[in-house]
């Protein structure tokens, strides 16, 4: 899994190669890469705790109950996607990354 400072300098090159390294878009990225960061630690709580858990009820039984985290992180993918379209970033005008016909089967 590609690491969030790689993710971030590549985004930011997508910004400079579209000549649009401007603040408030930097600002958005900063944004991204929040929602990336909070995007990561829903899934670690998914993985830990599971889509749903076990609590007590205020009259003391068991009942299972869905983990917020799940949720969350789908809002906060939908949201780095909004910020992505915002920043007129698509997979369509990639800058570096493998060149066109490059289909060696690495994924």
């Amino acid at each position: 899994m590609a690491k969030a400072s790689e993710i971030k300098k590549s985004l930011e090159d997508q910004l400079k190669a579209k000549g649009a390294d401007v603040t408030h878009y930097r600002a958005l990225i900063d944004d991204y890469m929040w929602f990336y960061q909070q995007l990561h630690q829903m899934q670690a709580d998914i993985k830990k705790y599971g889509r749903t858990y076990t609590t007590v009820s205020a009259a003391g039984k068991d009942y299972e109950k869905d983990n917020p985290a799940v949720k969350n992180a789908l809002l906060y993918s939908k949201q780095m996607l909004v910020i992505l379209n915002s920043l007129g970033l698509s997979t369509e005008h990639i800058v570096g990354g493998a060149p066109p016909g490059d289909d060696d089967g690495d994924l």
